[in-house]
């Protein structure tokens, strides 16, 4: 995992190699339903509302509510937006409300030999200005990490070698 830092948006990449073809992953990542599959039980992380278009897949426009419990005894709401698909290959949703003053997230799969290549890059800004940049990132650049570890583990076990 890597984190930029430019003009007080960060960056984060992170990459995952998935013993499964981009067709399996695909239907897998596509589908809101499994997000709660892949996020630590520990955010008691839960989809309040979807939109949907009837096939259970994400598509531009789809608007996600969640509750997650970012800190112990913090409960917060999140409101995204997927903004653009490209179906098997990537979809992106945005924050339209919730606890960043940015959040851009791209979610990509590539075919590789012998499976799939998940990468995730997240652009996003913290809010509370120079307090947040540097008491914030920490932070959050901390439970991103805890997050896409428990994302790979679970993943591992789903796909394995």
């Amino acid at each position: 995992m890597s984190v930029n830092h430019i003009s007080g948006i960060f960056v984060l990449r992170r990459s995952l190699f998935i013993n499964a073809s981009p067709d399996i992953v695909w239907d897998f990542l596509s589908d809101p339903s499994n997000l709660g599959k892949i996020t630590p039980p520990s955010m008691n992380f839960l989809i309040r509302f979807k939109s949907d278009n009837g096939t259970g897949k994400v598509y531009a426009g789809q608007i996600i509510c969640y509750k997650v419990t970012p800190l112990p005894f913090i409960r917060a709401s999140w409101v995204t937006e997927i903004t653009q698909v490209k179906e098997g290959y990537y979809f992106i949703d945005e924050q339209r409300f919730g606890p960043y003053s940015f959040w851009y997230h791209q979610h990509m799969i590539h075919p590789s030999e012998n499976g799939t290549l998940m990468e995730d890059i997240i652009s996003f800004k913290i809010p509370f200005g120079l307090f947040g940049r540097l008491f914030g990132a920490w932070l959050v650049k901390s439970k991103l990490k805890q997050i896409f570890d428990f994302r790979e583990k679970v993943l591992n076990e789903m796909f394995p070698e």
